[in-house]
């Protein structure tokens, strides 16, 4: 019954977000500054994972597949393969939500337990629109971060390929050439998009319900990685079974 009754609350703030709009000046403002708290300030953690973890999916393909019946580029198709498909839209999101979900429910909540928030709707301000559409705003950016999640997976699975001596260049990129599907593109953006509205919304809902004091800030940031991290493993296989099954 909880669950039924958080649901419940969570679509009722979707409800609410677009009720009583903020002023389209301020509103610039906030989204700005959520574009470079949860965007810019992402891609660099992002590069960095994206690059090893290409390179560590290139490996272990590479040391699995020692027979001489095998082609060499099948290296560079598999890596093309599991990052495109899982490890940059779900994998990532799910580390964003480590950072950004934690970020989003620690900034909303601490004004919640500073009565921030209540000063807002003292004021005649809609809080629900002034505190979560911008995060809405700012992560339709979110695409942009998982492209180049995407390129350097696949340039560091490259990178170490070639210079553990694996592969050649050239079956490499064979491999990332082999059987190209551009859907399968299309559907690793449907599921960054969708799980950019859920990187927004959840941690908003935990940060701005949450009750208690500067303790409570922090549970809540963790509950708020839990679920979130939850709903978007459920939400990737409804996905996947609709767009590839």
């Amino acid at each position: 019954m909880k669950i039924l009754e958080h649901i419940g609350r969570y679509f009722m703030m979707l409800g609410l977000i677009l009720k009583k709009r903020t002023k389209t000046s301020v509103m610039k403002r906030l989204i700005f500054n959520d574009i470079n708290d949860l965007i810019l300030g992402s891609i660099g953690i992002v590069a960095f994972l994206s690059f090893f973890v290409g390179g560590v999916v290139s490996i272990q393909t590479a040391l699995n597949v020692e027979s001489p019946l095998i082609p060499k580029n099948i290296v560079g198709f598999a890596t093309r393969q599991s990052v495109i498909l899982e490890f940059a839209p779900t994998f990532m999101s799910i580390i964003m939500a480590g950072k950004v979900g934690s970020f989003i429910t620690s900034s909303i909540g601490t004004m919640r337990v500073t009565e921030q928030i209540d000063a807002l709707e003292v004021m005649g301000i809609n809080s629900i629109n002034y505190l979560v559409f911008p995060k809405i705003i700012a992560m339709l950016f979110y695409p942009f971060v998982i492209t180049i999640a995407m390129f350097l997976g696949i340039f560091g699975g490259w990178m170490a390929t070639i210079y553990a001596g694996f592969s050649s260049s050239s079956d490499f990129i064979e491999g990332i050439q082999l059987d190209f599907d551009s859907f399968h593109i299309t559907y690793a953006f449907v599921k960054t998009l969708v799980f950019s509205f859920i990187l927004a919304t959840i941690p908003s809902y935990h940060g701005y319900y949450m009750k208690g004091g500067a303790l409570e800030v922090g549970k809540a940031s963790t509950v708020s990685f839990v679920w979130t991290s939850i709903v978007i493993i459920v939400v990737n296989y409804i996905i996947t079974q609709l767009l590839l099954a």
